[in-house]
């Protein structure tokens, strides 16, 4: 296949985890030809992330939730490889989606690291995003020494090499998503020294109701509870890091007691010594930017994230585009799943869900809400910055340059942020500390500012309008002029 080659499809679908294969055998089950474009480097996503096949060709699913379903799903996808309905491109990124005149997608490709381009361009009559999210970090005194990670970058470690990244871990953030990374570090031979959740697991009282609507997850909080108490795993609730100490690494953290607002309660602090990781996780980032850039409406989610707008079919009020799992709201594998054979069934022939369908849904975006509301940022965890504090790693933007740029300049956005002190002009395009500078520039640590709702939502869109959302080399951008025109 030439590099240059342009191939038209039926339906494209970004993503080939929980969403993105859901939405690919849907849609490829009922006639469609489908194109499933997917930077790993085989099906499975972030959720089902496992050894390469490769390697080892029948993984028993160890350490996932969920693995039938993947099973089935892949068996599915495989099928429709077979019948021809359903080309796969893994190791791709998309970094450009445009329209062309008489209204087709347009998906420019770029290789994920270390590949080769495969082809250069795919055309669709509709598309489904399912780009998934990452972790969103907070920053502290010291979170930028090496040994630290997100939370999900030492889960996908451990899936994917069957091994750890150091010996001895503190997890610290908020949100269920803890527990599994916690596990995962404790079966596969790790000592995780503490759990730091920020929240205290009364704020689940009110919200009892939504979470009988989803008897799994009590289920899978039970086999939590057995694993912690298999491997004696400290769960200390209200606690967070207040920092991170190390010379050339990680190698202690200070914890203390928070209030409900976050605050540290002064005579709490405790040293935890001999810690070499340390994973933080405080919620997700959804990826919207491909969506954003199309013009999706967008809105602030119960957790602060900016999130995308659907109707009841996944569709956007962008004609021909579809969404599902984390761009429309954080809310689990198994939403993801019921989104994405939703969002495939409706690009492919416009089919509307059933009753059954929209039922799961709403249980499930429902439980959601209410993890979110358990589970808040909290509100002064930009007390424990210092003038000195690293915000914007990548260029090394220290958090007194940015309080100086809000009180003496007015950048009170993370786009004129952006403009005074270079926060989000790195590698990541402020994917890092996009959230965290949207709430420091605004002064909104939380960042659902419920007086002031629209100043959030300008401030995270404004971080999400990227153009070009994966790095490109000069050459790729060279051809650009070369391209065909629209048909």
């Amino acid at each position: 296949m030439s590099a240059q080659q342009n191939i038209s499809f039926d339906v494209a679908v970004i993503g080939a985890g929980p969403a993105g294969l859901a939405a690919a055998v849907a849609a490829a089950e009922r006639g469609a030809r489908v194109a499933v474009l997917d930077a790993g480097a085989q099906p499975g996503g972030q959720f089902w992330r496992h050894r390469p096949e490769t390697v080892f060709p029948e993984p028993d699913g160890h350490g996932h939730h969920g693995w039938k379903t993947y099973l089935d799903l892949r068996a599915r996808f495989e099928a429709a490889r077979t019948r021809g309905t359903l080309h796969y491109l893994p190791n791709t990124q998309v970094w450009m989606v445009e329209r062309e005149d008489a209204g087709r997608f347009v998906l420019r490709l770029t290789p994920a690291t270390g590949t080769q381009l495969v082809q250069a361009t795919v055309r669709a009559d509709k598309l489904v995003s399912c780009t998934g999210g990452y972790d969103r970090q907070l920053p502290l005194p010291g979170w930028d020494l090496p040994g630290v990670m997100a939370a999900g970058g030492i889960q996908a470690f451990i899936k994917a090499n069957g091994a750890l990244p150091g010996k001895r871990f503190v997890v610290a953030g908020t949100g269920p998503f803890l527990l599994p990374v916690a596990a995962n570090i404790a079966e596969a031979g790790g000592k995780v020294v503490a759990v730091c959740e920020a929240a205290s697991l009364a704020n689940w009282l009110p919200h009892l109701g939504a979470a009988s609507g989803v008897p799994g997850k009590a289920l899978e909080g039970a086999e939590y509870a057995g694993i912690f108490a298999k491997h004696q795993i400290r769960y200390r609730t209200r606690t967070v890091v207040t920092q991170v100490l190390g010379e050339t690494g990680a190698s202690s953290v200070r914890i203390a007691k928070v209030d409900a607002d976050g605050a540290v309660i002064a005579g709490t602090e405790q040293l935890l010594e001999d810690v070499d990781v340390v994973g933080f996780g405080w919620g997700f980032t959804p990826q919207v930017e491909l969506a954003v850039a199309l013009g999706a409406e967008t809105r602030i989610d119960a957790d602060g994230s900016l999130v995308c707008v659907v109707d009841g079919q996944q569709a956007t009020n962008i004609a021909g585009l579809y969404l599902a799992g984390e761009a429309t709201g954080v809310g689990g594998a198994v939403l993801a799943v019921a989104e994405g054979l939703v969002a495939g069934a409706a690009a492919a022939t416009g089919e509307t869900p059933s009753a059954g369908a929209n039922r799961q849904i709403k249980r499930h975006r429902r439980f959601a809400g209410a993890m979110h509301a358990a589970h808040p940022v909290p509100e002064k965890w930009d007390e424990l910055l210092t003038d000195e504090t690293i915000v914007c790693r990548c260029e090394e933007v220290n958090h007194g340059s940015i309080v100086a740029a809000r009180e003496d300049l007015g950048a009170t956005d993370a786009r004129t942020m952006k403009s005074f002190t270079r926060t989000g002009m790195g590698w990541c395009q402020g994917k890092v500390c996009g959230f965290a500078v949207s709430c420091l520039s605004s002064g909104d640590s939380a960042g659902k500012q419920s007086n002031g709702t629209q100043a959030s939502h300008a401030s995270l869109s404004a971080v999400a309008k990227r153009p070009v959302v994966a790095p490109l080399t000069l050459g790729e951008i060279s051809t650009l002029d070369s391209r065909p025109p629209s048909a």
